[in-house]
């Protein structure tokens, strides 16, 4: 629960809503806002003031910080975000999807023994109609029993997995490499063209959520970041 509030909170800070020096509501009134406990509500919020987004001043309250809005290299964004951020329009369309049981090199991947049913998904995100993003996505059923349900052709995984499946540990991998016929195909770029990838695996305590392999054509994404020393 206090991952979903942190979300929440982090969300209204980092689209705008909250701009630097808002004060947030007090942790009293956000524990009757989520209906949840305080202790839940204040682990949120300190996550977020230890992370640098919120600073807790002595007679004034708990604000958002001027580094709020320094977007992080790191952290988890769902492409619909950073596209509607640039002001362009966005595009969805789930090209496959299919449940995986038994034994198979996917299930060693993830790190889940055989018997653990898994969801595999291959979607393609557009800006202004044209592909931005292609998304391959393998989801550990177990960590995830809702997402049999979904509506995956309206909502992307992503997005969905931010929304609903809580996660503790995170690890990204950065890459560059040619695209192959498959590749090149979704992306509507040549062959070989250059493109940048970025590999995300979550867990949720011990339990593997998903790893997620984003492919983005080289000459149409960058990554930035601003960092301050800690001392």
């Amino acid at each position: 629960m206090w991952l979903q509030i942190r979300r929440s909170i982090a969300l209204a800070i980092l689209n705008g809503d909250w701009p630097a020096g808002t004060r947030i509501p007090p942790e009293l009134v956000l524990t009757q806002h989520y209906n949840t406990s305080r202790m839940t509500v204040n682990k949120a919020v300190q996550s977020l003031a230890t992370e640098g987004l919120l600073q807790r001043r002595t007679k004034v309250g708990t604000v958002v910080t001027e580094r709020a809005r320094e977007r992080p290299v790191m952290e988890i964004w769902d492409a619909a975000d950073s596209i509607r951020r640039d002001g362009r329009r966005y595009g969805y369309k789930l090209l496959e999807c299919e449940t995986i049981r038994g034994p198979s090199p996917l299930h060693a991947a993830i790190g889940v023994d055989d018997e653990t049913p898994l969801v595999r998904m291959l979607c393609l995100h557009l800006a202004d109609n044209r592909p931005f993003q292609l998304e391959e996505r393998l989801i550990n059923v177990d960590a995830a029993p809702q997402i049999a349900r979904q509506p995956f052709e309206t909502i992307s995984p992503s997005a969905w997995l931010l929304a609903h499946v809580p996660w503790t540990n995170a690890r990204h991998s950065i890459t560059a490499r040619g695209a192959d016929e498959r590749i090149a195909r979704h992306l509507a770029i040549e062959v070989g063209e250059a493109c940048l990838i970025i590999e995300r695996r979550t867990w949720n305590g011990d339990l593997p959520v998903t790893i997620g392999r984003f492919w983005h054509p080289g000459d149409d994404h960058s990554l930035e970041g601003n960092f301050r020393p800690s001392w």
